[in-house]
């Protein structure tokens, strides 16, 4: 693990509303380069290997907005520790230091992208085929449908809109429904 003075953390998806580590500050972000997208398979977290769930990843292109965690160094290895078993267990992810737009300044921030290469990368879905997956696969850490979510509600609560999670939002709700209503 290589750490920066200051070591801060980038997040996207789960880790903004439950990070699982102590921080000293939590800024809004700005990440160039990168998007955040429903292209990664989830085999434990939010799926099996039966049925793989999707979650969110990093992919290249384009720019997102997320929170930036600033770690106390005496904190920085564990938190770094905890972070590498927590988004590491398939390796679909390849951590770097980044730099991120933050209203305290740029930082650089450890950023989990996704590996292009990996079998868990799904490529570009479309948000039917999203929908249908999210809807559907549940994992360790809860449903795939919970993740979405919890992310579309703190990004709401950080003033992110983001058109395309809250479309695909609508639709796994009225697939939900429409299960619900099956039975």
């Amino acid at each position: 693990m290589v750490q920066t003075p200051e070591t801060w953390v980038f997040a996207y998806g789960s880790l903004m509303w439950r990070p699982g580590f102590p921080y000293l500050r939590c800024e809004s972000a700005l990440l160039r380069g990168y998007h955040r997208a429903f292209c990664v398979l989830s085999t434990t977290y939010r799926g099996t290997p039966k049925k793989p769930g999707l979650v969110l990843g990093l992919d290249r292109g384009g720019s997102c907005r997320g929170r930036a965690f600033k770690i106390a160094a005496k904190r920085a290895d564990s938190v770094l520790a905890y972070l590498w078993e927590r988004e590491l267990d398939t390796n679909v992810y390849e951590p770097k230091w980044l730099p991120v737009a933050t209203p305290v300044g740029e930082v650089r921030a450890c950023a989990f992208v996704v590996d292009r290469l990996h079998a868990h990368y799904t490529g570009r879905l479309a948000n039917a085929r999203i929908a249908e997956i999210v809807a559907s696969t549940r994992g360790n850490q809860g449903t795939a449908h919970e993740y979405l979510e919890n992310t579309v509600a703190h990004l709401d609560s950080l003033g992110i809109r983001e058109g395309a999670l809250h479309r695909i939002l609508e639709e796994v709700r009225a697939l939900v429904a429409e299960r619900g209503a099956r039975r």
